[in-house]
């Protein structure tokens, strides 16, 4: 199948795709549910290019047999698995180690972006006011180098989630009602740039899929919708134009009565439908209509929260009904592949940020709950807690989940750190360890 940018309809090519082949290594096309007491179980791919992309996921497939979670916190009151250590990366308000630059707040979104020297960037949103990017830049040994800004707090605020391009760059999410998406440069060279074609709404998190630089978005409303941009000039294999093209939102060929009943599977057709003002310029006098509201036969999701695409599927995470998603790209299906309320004991009690190893582990971090974690969920259908906070940290939530490119290290933040106020705390911490099946 290819993409047709002027009917944004995928075409069957001449020489035929093996489906089952772009889809290896995903949930989706593993067929895995969640109903009853688990999921499915099936095999998992590999990465097909050793997981050293530099793409915010790293490793070398996927995940190891990991074993339980300590029952005693380390010294920076954290839970991990035997064998594992971490330390603090940044400390807001503290000057990141080795360098005079203060490491932000609140941390949130986050991603790690490789670097031509071996060694790797570690950027993240500071969800608050101001909000802004900063980076941290390590040697191939995992050593800071240095600490900077990428998208200044002076520019945008309540940056929430984000997403990693195909071109190596980061869109921030501005979670609020007027908020946009602001593409910044991981090595702060190039000045950040905000897309108002992508949409003016409560942005949580943004994902490209490569095979036609389509851009898929998430909305943290209780009616939010779930939206893509198709660029009219997508430069497949280079960066896609955003200021020309259409912003569309998904609509669900299925009851929504069906769709948000607990424990549901089943795979649902979808279409897209344009959306006439993707910038509406929303105030107290004005009349224009919200973004989320002008396609009113698109589906409402609750809470959109992170998402990635892997394989010619995209994962999306939606916190009010605590599910994950599955969008089949190609045949243009939607599959809901974990549902807590399907579980009498849910293996994860919230849903938030994600990312996925090249091995086919979502992982998903846990957003404020008794037990914050990031928890894998398997290509075979178990559950992997990879880190917990401890009892210090109650209050925050786990964020900003990324591996560095050669795998050896988990970057993730506790939000609020210890002591759970928004706008004066939050940690950073690299844990090291063996995280991948040799």
């Amino acid at each position: 199948m290819q993409f047709d940018h002027r009917t944004g309809r995928w075409q069957r090519r001449s020489q035929h795709l093996d489906r089952r082949s772009v889809l290896r290594g995903g949930l989706l096309g593993l067929g895995l549910v969640a109903v009853g007491g688990g999921l499915a179980s099936c095999q998992g791919g590999g990465s097909a290019d050793g997981g050293t992309r530099g793409d915010g996921v790293g490793g070398r497939g996927a995940l190891a047999d990991l074993g339980p979670l300590s029952t005693t916190p380390d010294v920076n009151d954290l839970l991990l698995p035997a064998g594992f250590t971490a330390r603090v990366i940044g400390r807001a308000g503290e000057a990141v180690l080795g360098t005079s630059f203060r490491w932000h707040t609140d941390p949130d979104g986050a991603a790690v972006f490789a670097k031509p020297d071996g060694g790797w960037v570690y950027v993240s949103n500071r969800e608050h006011l101001p909000g802004g990017v900063n980076a941290i830049a390590f040697n191939a040994q995992g050593v800071i180098e240095r600490a900077y800004e990428i998208l200044p707090g002076a520019l945008s605020r309540t940056n929430c989630g984000g997403g990693v391009t195909p071109w190596q760059t980061w869109f921030s999410g501005e979670e609020f009602d007027r908020g946009l998406i602001w593409e910044c440069d991981p090595f702060g060279v190039a000045e950040p740039q905000n897309w108002p074609l992508l949409g003016r709404f409560k942005h949580e998190a943004a994902t490209v899929d490569p095979a036609a630089n389509i851009v898929y978005l998430t909305e943290d409303e209780p009616d939010g919708r779930f939206y893509r941009f198709l660029s009219d000039a997508p430069n497949i294999g280079g960066r896609a134009d955003l200021s020309r093209g259409r912003l569309q939102a998904l609509r669900i060929l299925a009851d929504a009565m069906l769709i948000n009943t607990p424990g549901q599977g089943s795979r649902y057709p979808v279409e897209w439908l344009d959306i006439a003002e993707p910038n509406p310029r929303l105030g107290l006098l004005s009349s224009a209509v919200p973004t989320r509201k002008q396609q009113p036969d698109s589906f409402a999701f609750n809470g959109g929260e992170g998402i990635w695409q892997q394989r010619g599927v995209v994962y999306f995470s939606t916190k009010g009904d605590r599910r994950v998603w599955a969008l089949d790209v190609a045949a243009q299906s939607l599959q809901v592949i974990y549902d807590d309320a399907a579980f009498a004991t849910p293996p994860l009690t919230s849903v938030d940020n994600l990312v996925m190893t090249p091995g086919g582990d979502v992982i998903v971090a846990e957003d404020q709950n008794s037990e914050q974690m990031a928890v894998a969920i398997r290509p075979d259908g178990r559950f992997q807690p990879l880190v917990q906070l401890g009892p210090k940290h109650v209050g925050s939530e786990v964020t900003g989940p990324a591996f560095s490119p050669d795998g050896r290290f988990f970057y993730f933040s506790s939000q609020r750190g210890t002591s759970n106020l928004v706008g004066t705390d939050g940690v950073t911490y690299a844990v090291e360890g063996p995280w991948w099946k040799v």
